[in-house]
């Protein structure tokens, strides 16, 4: 078996959380003994495994399956996730359904993060085979570490007893940057740093003018960092507060547990199944919980749910992931041998 691992964009989307889910692919199949290539030319592959929905994503699928070659599609992508991000998402968000229900429907299988991305596209009426697959995460990449945190702490010049609130993410409202800010006025005795970078052109201007300066001084937005920094700081911090409205998983959540650090989130429908408010994470529904649980979380004054975030987390670390997506790779060529198999049937 040889897969065809296709990511369109692959240095503009890097930063993101669809960029980690590449790279979690590639070394979930090489922990379970699967040959794959990034080379978008090769042609003795057996299942076309893509990740993307641009122009050359939409040309890979047909040229696949021109040439009999499966496709599973990496359903990262939802119209609900899509608006509240960039300039005109709102307006456009419609068309891009009909797109990617266009798109995803050429797929044999689809794989999608989380029992609720699979839901919304079940809505969609999209009638191919859909499994829910975790992104996976890294445990031994983000196991807490000294060094890393010292250098975060030195990076950003922390004081002690200082509290850190951390997020990351792209700067899109629906990730709660809005909030975010809000929070931190309302609470200028703790730090708070939002991690991650989105090219300002793109986004709406309320979100640029929160980014370049209208925020408080207790809030810091230093751009994209990874390694030993973000790292660090994910277990040096007193708090991963991620208040997205809208997610199909959220890989920065699975980082933040994977570092045994308290997680604030939204109640949203995405993390039924596998968070629970009080046991393996704290959740809140509005800038008044949030500000309650911040302050209670930070100040210890309510029991933490780190070492059950952490569990969690291995429950979906990349070795799983592996083997769930070789299930799904056995599954869709055994179909399409017992597919081949019944047309000589009847050609006989």
């Amino acid at each position: 078996m040889k897969v065809l691992l296709y990511f369109e964009g692959e240095k503009i989307l890097a930063k993101s959380g669809i960029g980690r889910a590449l790279e979690h692919q590639k070394r979930a199949l090489s922990e379970v003994g699967i040959e794959y290539t990034l080379d978008a030319d090769c042609t003795d592959y057996d299942i076309l495994h893509i990740n993307t929905y641009g122009i050359n994503s939409h040309s890979m699928v047909k040229k696949a399956k021109k040439n009999g070659k499966k496709v599973i599609y990496h359903a990262h992508s939802t119209e609900e996730d899509f608006r509240n991000s960039f300039i005109g998402s709102n307006q456009i968000s419609p068309l891009v359904k009909k797109y990617l229900v266009s798109l995803y429907s050429k797929a044999d299988y689809l794989i999608t993060p989380t029992p609720y991305s699979k839901e919304l596209l079940e809505g969609y009426g999209i009638t191919v085979p859909i499994t829910s697959i975790s992104n996976g995460i890294d445990l031994n990449r983000f196991e807490r570490s000294e060094e890393k945190e010292t250098k975060f702490r030195e990076y950003f010049k922390i004081k002690e007893n200082q509290k850190v609130i951390i997020c990351v993410g792209l700067y899109f409202e629906r990730k709660g940057i809005i909030d975010f800010v809000e929070l931190a006025r309302e609470m200028p005795n703790y730090r708070f740093i939002w991690f991650g970078h989105t090219p300002m052109y793109s986004i709406p201007k309320t979100i640029r003018t929160i980014v370049k300066e209208d925020h408080p001084v207790n809030v810091e937005f230093p751009g994209y960092i990874k390694g030993d920094i973000i790292e660090g700081a994910y277990s040096a911090a007193d708090l991963f507060f991620f208040p997205s409205y809208e997610e199909t998983e959220g890989i920065v959540i699975l980082e933040a547990l994977a570092s045994k650090q308290q997680v604030l989130v939204r109640d949203i429908p995405v993390y039924k199944g596998w968070l629970k408010d009080k046991v393996n994470c704290y959740m809140g529904n509005n800038n008044e919980e949030f500000a309650n649980l911040i302050e209670k979380l930070v100040e210890n004054k309510i029991p933490n749910t780190c070492q059950a975030g952490y569990s969690v987390a291995k429950d979906k670390s990349i070795g799983r992931i592996g083997h769930e997506l070789k299930n799904v790779y056995e599954k869709v060529l055994t179909n399409d041998a017992k597919e081949q198999e019944d047309r000589v049937h009847q050609e006989n």
